[in-house]
């Protein structure tokens, strides 16, 4: 198997200890705007724990019939820490082995764990939007509250946003630095058989 340089020994490494960071900043953040909130209202996702306006949130939802969103509704939380810390752990062993599998074998992990991450995400939010309390004070026939997985969207008066804050950004860079040292062992070694 052929080994990688150095260098890119050294960015897969930094690539693993990049992701550490997202234990002291939120993953992903959701926002809604309407008239009466022109500021917004922020909910940001961490990888053991939600924060912001929940308490907001949650009195607005009510009236929709959605549930309340409280930290102990989300198993994921109590395996999240372990599963980002496993993640780091495997980059630095891929590293230490230095064969261009080792890089193919760390970015499937990235892209399965980011992959994971997302179709959770979406099942939840489905779940949340879609699963409402007959009782409610607002009914909308028809109509169901599931905000999008990125991107925005409206949802009767609010615009929803949701999308990647300063953790997310940090784990896409990492996936990032992956790829550029993929791209750059295949390159060099193209430069190699050439000449």
């Amino acid at each position: 198997m052929k080994k990688i340089l150095g260098k890119s020994r050294i960015i897969l490494a930094l690539s693993a200890l990049l992701m550490i960071g997202a234990f002291f900043v939120p993953i992903w953040e959701i926002m809604m705007w309407a008239p009466q909130y022109p500021e917004w209202l922020h909910m940001y996702i961490w990888l053991d724990d939600i924060t912001g306006d929940v308490a907001i949130i949650n009195g607005l939802n009510h009236y929709i019939g959605m549930k309340h969103i409280k930290v102990e509704m989300f198993p994921e939380f109590k395996i999240m820490p372990t599963i980002m810390m496993g993640v780091i752990a495997f980059g630095l062993l891929m590293a230490l082995i230095g064969r261009r599998i080792a890089i193919w074998a760390y970015l499937l992990v990235l892209i399965a764990a980011g992959t994971a991450g997302l179709v959770d995400f979406y099942l939840w939010s489905y779940d949340y939007g879609h699963n409402l309390d007959p009782s409610a004070a607002i009914k909308v026939p028809g109509m169901s509250y599931q905000p999008p997985l990125l991107g925005s969207k409206e949802l009767l008066n609010f615009i929803a946003y949701s999308g990647p804050a300063t953790g997310g950004w940090i784990m896409a860079v990492s996936g990032l630095m992956v790829i550029g040292t993929l791209v750059y062992e295949y390159r060099r070694k193209s430069k190699s058989i050439a000449l």
